[in-house]
């Protein structure tokens, strides 16, 4: 069900022969490392534990467990998605064949905006945070400096993109191994001081009871989720890389799973060192330097050698940066193979196979949006950031409900399938609709937002997300009156060759 072929009368044809994606341009490894630095692993722990651990004190690690929920049970849903449909639109295509097209393109809208509104904020990090580490504080400080640092960092990273999927993934190789060698230094460090009682803070011995979500509380686990649920986020870049992975029906899914686990594993230990060095009542106190935690911290833990974890943010964003155009990039690609948007972006290059005109899209605009909101205040950023949690619930949403729609006939064939292709995909999406409800209530009053000022009487993070959404409405029937050709398409349900395919080469795989 892949669509390799791109119609596209400039450039999407050459010496008459289709040009599309590369594929088996990547392998299992390749696509997992993808999907984790895309998540930001460094820079996400460094962002949220502070907040955490101001709602629910030493029980922050058990947050971060029922965060994980939610995630693992709509990475099922992309995994038997894509099973049957190697799209790297992923929700677009998916919801698009489940639930109809306007549905499908609210979906694709929503994920290229994510890109858009975090790849400025996620390259300002990386410059910030290698300054930091080499000693430049004076540039961080410098807004014109930092700035065009962060414009420049877009642009690489973009070509990166462009020129190809291989060296995408040896760079991904690269900064994730960086990135997990130093986030592995500083946990073992702290750990050591804090049986050492070396640490100079109120340190505390870890114990299993921190793994208890509710033990803050109901109110507080709510309030740790609307947080720790979204550091989560990213791993489905795995996944739109599917045309472009080898065994494409099951690796990138595979990828995108394991990709979830891998981040369990991780924030819970570095969450762990962290509480269990600081304390709680420091980390409660500058909850507000968000990502700035991290760097608090490095000279207390490691001396002379805070360079590695200011290293270790820094690789994080800037992989993050690159891993987030993908996503973006790729639906917009699909959309406009499937006449949802302008021909113009499913272009491909003909020499590197990568959608090169909408990885281009998707910077530029990302550029102009961060140059913008800096300049409308110095936490205009911060909420667009906040916004992002809207968007992301929302497709998330989508994808788990699609994934039970789509497959509806096959649900009731096992127990296995009730499970993992209907139930849990459902339950995820609850979960996160529920998030997405808490989050406009709380979003609504302008005393939640960073700035705490006032927009048409809600926080500035909520009128984002609703013009965003409204933008998108606009773009979406404006294109249906010029272009009725991808609003012919009708819901489905899966293809009952193509599941037991599936299904019987899985079998076929454990026989051998």
């Amino acid at each position: 069900m892949s669509h390799d072929a791109v119609q596209d009368g400039e450039g999407g044809r050459q010496d008459g022969s289709a040009v599309g994606l590369k594929p088996n341009a990547i392998g299992f490894v390749d696509a997992l490392v993808i999907g984790l630095n895309a998540t930001s692993p460094a820079y996400s722990l460094a962002a949220v534990i502070g907040p955490i651990v101001a709602l629910v004190g030493i029980y922050a690690p058990g947050v971060m467990f029922a965060s994980f929920v939610p995630m693992l049970l709509i990475a099922s849903a992309f995994y038997y998605l894509n099973k049957v449909d190697q799209d790297c639109g992923t929700t677009f295509s998916w919801v698009t064949r489940a639930m109809g097209p306007w549905a499908g393109w609210l979906g694709g809208w929503a994920i290229t905006m994510t890109g858009v509104l975090v790849v400025g904020s996620l390259a300002d990090v990386a410059v910030s945070f290698t300054l930091l580490a080499v000693g430049l504080d004076g540039w961080v400080a410098n807004d014109f400096v930092r700035q065009l640092l962060t414009v420049l960092l877009i642009i690489v990273m973009t070509g990166l993109c462009v020129i190809g999927t291989e060296l995408s993934a040896k760079v991904q190789n690269a900064l994730i191994l960086a990135q997990v060698a130093f986030l592995l230094v500083f946990v073992v460090v702290a750990l050591y001081r804090v049986y050492a009682g070396t640490t100079g803070f109120d340190s505390i011995e870890p114990s299993g009871s921190w793994l208890n979500p509710f033990g803050a509380g109901g109110a507080a686990l709510t309030g740790g989720l609307l947080l720790g649920v979204f550091i989560y986020w990213g791993w489905e870049s795995a996944v739109n890389l599917t045309e472009e992975t080898e065994d494409s029906a099951t690796a990138p899914g595979k990828a995108g799973l394991w990709s979830t686990v891998v981040l369990l594993v991780t924030y819970l230990s570095v969450a762990v060192a962290v509480v269990a060095f600081a304390g709680t009542a420091f980390l409660a106190e500058n909850a507000g330097e968000e990502e700035f935690v991290f760097a608090q911290l490095a000279g207390d833990v490691l001396g002379g050698w805070d360079w590695i974890l200011l290293l270790a943010v820094a690789t994080s964003a800037i992989a993050s940066t690159q891993t987030t155009i993908i996503p973006a990039s790729r639906t917009a690609l699909s959309m406009a193979r499937r006449q949802a948007l302008p021909q113009h972006f499913g272009h491909i290059s003909p020499r590197f196979r990568t959608p090169d005109v909408s990885t281009w899209w998707v910077a530029g605009i990302a550029i102009v949006w961060y140059l913008v909101v800096n300049q409308i205040s110095t936490t205009a950023l911060f909420d667009s950031l906040t916004a992002l949690s809207l968007l992301i619930a929302f497709y998330y949403g989508l994808t788990g409900v699609a994934c039970a729609v789509y497959y509806r006939r096959h649900l009731t064939e096992s127990v296995r399938n009730f499970l993992l292709i209907g139930l849990g995909p459902v339950v995820g999406a609850g979960l996160l609709t529920w998030l997405l409800v808490r989050s406009v209530m709380d979003m609504s009053d302008p005393a939640n937002s960073y700035s705490g000022t006032s927009w048409f009487g809600l926080g500035p993070p909520l009128v984002i997300g609703i013009v965003i959404s409204l933008v998108g409405v606009v773009l979406m029937v404006v294109w249906r009156l010029r272009d009725a050709v991808f609003w012919q398409e009708r819901p489905g349900v899966a293809d009952p060759e193509l599941v037991h395919a599936t299904t019987a080469r899985s079998a076929d795989r454990k026989e051998r």
